[in-house]
């Protein structure tokens, strides 16, 4: 698979990405407390109109954990495209134990936990599997341009 170029250039995106995880994860509070009761109110309009009761808090909380690292996987494919899909997946996974480590040692108002661990993961391991998708989609696509 041919690399995309400006490696440099990912990998400085991929800093500017650690920036605003780096801030929801060590927000003092929980960033969701402030919307917390709009979110549950919209839980129950959506319950009240057929929305399985499954899709509640916690299932809005991991969906959002997922979705918030999947730019990372994304850009981490990007910056570093030598790599397979499971070591960005464990870069993820690093990324996500120190930001619990984190809340556990130093913010006592946040609640660190092991499902926050995997949903990051799995949003990076998805982001790896999207952005490799992609740049395959794209290499075929050159190929067949070219044969034409």
């Amino acid at each position: 698979m041919k690399q995309p170029k400006n490696r440099r250039f990912w990998r400085l995106v991929l800093i500017a990405t650690m920036v605003p995880l780096a801030f929801i994860a060590f927000w003092p509070s929980p960033v969701d407390q402030p919307v917390q009761g709009q979110l549950a109110a919209a839980l129950n309009s959506l319950h009240r109109h057929g929305i399985p009761t499954w899709v509640n808090y916690k299932f809005a909380e991991a969906s959002a954990n997922v979705a918030l690292f999947i730019p990372l996987g994304v850009v981490s494919s990007l910056a570093f495209p030598n790599r397979p899909w499971w070591r960005i997946g464990a870069f993820g996974l690093l990324i996500s134990g120190c930001m619990e480590l984190g809340q556990l040692l130093f913010l006592h108002a946040r609640f660190p936990s092991p499902l926050d661990l995997v949903t990051n993961t799995a949003g990076a391991v998805i982001g790896a599997l999207l952005a490799t998708a992609a740049l395959k989609e794209l290499q075929a696509r050159r190929i067949m341009a070219a044969d034409l």
